[in-house]
């Protein structure tokens, strides 16, 4: 499985350029196809579920075509589509699935709608309802309720009332809505129950304007179709910047940057027409700098310096970035409840249960309902801690627990399902996040890698990290549980939750002191042998870099440099000549009152300088980007020296 491991973050501030909004995106090219005349569309989102709306709109017959660089030419099909037959898969695109079912119902031809095992597990029953209400031929291809669907031509009655539930999906409403202008007559829907995502809905409506279809509302129980409304081209639309996707780097900025440094997203402003842009009012309640103009929105961290403030909050209008809300709690005083989410159960995945789960992972205490969540802030008795989060094929489960490396460091399962709606979060998210800074010094046996790294994170009041110990720490857990060596399940699952620390005086496991421990000639045999299965070394990489934390670490291993912390802030190869260091050696062993022979001990490292070299697996190497540090003819003090003018001059840099 694929996957991403984030360091923890200490701070945030700059400014984003928001992708395009997908629920403008895919409601602009549905409506360009189905109008009179040609479209330009500017700054549309290029993602999974925009391509699975252009892919569907291609097959049908809609001529699209580049328009300079960031623009779409759609001709329009006034309101029938020329393909009368096709089969389209939509992925686990929700805005696409549910507004093709709608117009395609109308279109008068044959049409098979799929998409992936999860898309036919959202219910789309009440939508299909209403459509058969007004004539249409839709049949469930498995269970009834649920896509995939066969849509058959048939003869659509001009009804005046079409009923439809408002409290499973906005887009049920929107599809009916966005379809209900080819029926060519007037017809009022009525909506039962509470709609929920009243803004998405408020969307659909804008759009259908700019296309020149106004849809008459009475609050927000019925809306009218005139007779004879169709289709036309404005000429040129210019899609906003996602406001859902604005919502990850301005909580970013309610947590980590300062008022005078805050994060800007560029692309959507103060009077945005999606309905997520109120996801800054939830920040500002909860006690966030925020401040906006017509094209930006920027957030800090509260001007009085306190933390964030809990918030209670009904999320009916930002059912999306709500989701983000539940992240950002982590860093509030006070619980945080977000009521009015029932939608987020039939989502790409059931969001409530999957935001539990996970947060949970992180040591979150969290209580969830039908269509709540409440999280409870960490404290000292339940402090966060570093976990692997799972994503369920959600993007938005993805970016929303990127945030929590202001707390902790993580490991993210398949980022790349942020394609769905902005392939280059991660990217975004490295420019605006700065983690904690890491100094990874690399080196051959007894070059005296470990004693400078010791004293460099001393001084500077840094983590340490002894990576060549944590095998050793693995092989004597595994021993102490009963786990042969030889197990690589069991080892595997030693290696993940190992509880390890390293101090000034050496290392603790699980609490007590076991440096003696480790160098135990048979617990030196058992480290070989684990740290040869890959299943341990994959989990004792990620274990590796849950040591990256604030205010920063100073790493020493073989691989330091070159695998486990390859954006390290500062590289340094240590190193010295084999005969310097087996005298070293010699004398470390002599003070232990243990036996040395300085001859043996110089072929020995000599040995081990060619496995390290031509190991297959991370071999011992200097980094183009590693600095030098030849110890031959330098004191401890005087490489400690060297290596922190080096990273003064790094931070300065």
């Amino acid at each position: 499985m694929t996957f991403i491991d984030l360091p923890q973050m200490i701070s945030a501030s700059g400014s984003v350029m928001l992708p395009g909004s997908k629920s403008i995106s895919n409601r602009a090219l549905l409506l360009a196809a189905l109008a009179q005349g040609e479209t330009e569309l500017r700054a549309l989102l290029d993602s999974d579920d925009t391509a699975r709306m252009r892919e569907a709109l291609a097959t049908l017959g809609v001529a699209m075509s580049a328009a300079g660089e960031d623009g779409l030419r759609v001709s329009g099909s006034n309101g029938r589509f020329p393909v009368r037959q096709a089969e389209l898969f939509l992925g686990n695109a929700g805005t696409a699935f549910r507004s093709l079912t709608a117009v395609l119902a109308f279109a008068g031809g044959e049409y098979v709608l799929k998409g992936v095992p999860r898309m036919h597990e959202r219910p789309i029953g009440d939508l299909v309802d209403a459509l058969v209400t007004c004539g249409a031929s839709i049949k469930s291809l498995e269970k009834e309720g649920f896509p995939p669907l066969l849509i058959r031509p048939a003869v659509i009655r001009p009804c005046s009332v079409v009923k439809i539930r408002g409290d499973v999906s906005s887009q049920f409403l929107s599809g009916l809505l966005m379809a209900l202008p080819l029926a060519g007559a007037q017809v009022t829907v009525e909506v039962e129950g509470e709609l929920i995502s009243k803004p998405y809905v408020d969307l659909t409506l804008n759009l259908m304007a700019r296309f020149g279809v106004a849809v008459e509302r009475e609050g927000w129980r019925a809306f009218s179709i005139p007779a004879g409304a169709r289709y036309r081209s404005p000429g040129l639309y210019r899609v906003e910047g996602d406001a859902s996707s604005a919502s990850y780097f301005l909580a970013l900025g309610a947590i980590g940057a300062g008022a005078g440094n805050p994060v800007r997203v560029i692309g959507v402003g103060k009077d945005a027409v999606q309905g997520d842009v109120r996801f800054a009012d939830a920040l500002t309640a909860m006690g966030a700098t925020v401040e906006a103009g017509e094209n930006w929105i920027s957030a800090a961290r509260p001007a009085d310096g306190k933390p964030l403030t809990g918030i209670h909050l009904d999320c009916n209008h930002i059912p999306d970035a709500a989701m983000t809300l539940a992240v950002a709690a982590l860093f509030a005083q006070g619980e945080t409840t977000l009521a009015n989410i029932g939608s987020w159960r039939v989502k790409e995945t059931d969001r409530i249960a999957a935001m539990a789960a996970e947060l949970r992972k992180l040591n979150v205490r969290v209580e969830e309902g039908a269509d709540f969540l409440k999280v409870v802030p960490p404290d000292a008795a339940h402090p966060l801690l570093p976990a692997v989060i799972d994503t369920y094929d959600d993007h938005r489960m993805a970016m929303c627990f990127s945030l929590a490396t202001f707390g902790v460091p993580l490991r993210i399962h398949d980022p790349g399902c942020v394609a769905k709606t902005f392939p280059g979060y991660f990217a975004c998210f490295n420019t605006v996040a700065r983690p904690a800074p890491v100094i990874a010094i690399d080196g051959p046996t007894a070059s005296g890698k470990g004693t400078v790294s010791v004293r460099v994170a001393q001084a500077l009041g840094f983590n340490y990290l002894d990576s060549g110990a944590l095998y050793r720490l693995t092989a004597l857990a595994a021993r102490e549980a009963g786990v042969d060596w030889a197990d690589e399940t069991g080892v595997t699952a030693i290696a993940s939750r190992l509880d390890a620390e390293f101090h000034a005086g050496g290392v603790r496991l699980n609490g007590r002191e076991v440096c003696e421990a480790i160098r135990d000639e048979d617990i030196s045999s058992g480290a070989s042998k684990v740290a040869a299965l890959p299943a341990v070394r994959e989990a004792l990489l990620f274990r590796q870099r849950t040591f990256h934390r604030a205010p920063g670490l100073v790493g020493d291993g073989r691989d330091m440099g070159s695998v486990v912390f390859p954006g390290a802030q500062l590289k340094i190869f240590l190193t010295a000549s084999p005969a310097i260091r087996a005298v070293r050696r010699t004398q470390q062993l002599l003070e232990r009152n243990e036996p040395a022979e300085l001859c043996a001990i110089q072929a020995d490292l000599e040995a081990r300088d060619v496995r390290d070299l031509n190991r297959p697996v991370a071999p011992l190497r200097q980094e183009a980007d590693a600095l030098l540090l030849d110890t031959e003819h330098l004191s401890i003090d005087e490489a400690v020296a060297k290596v922190l003018g080096w990273f003064t001059d790094s931070s300065c840099g």
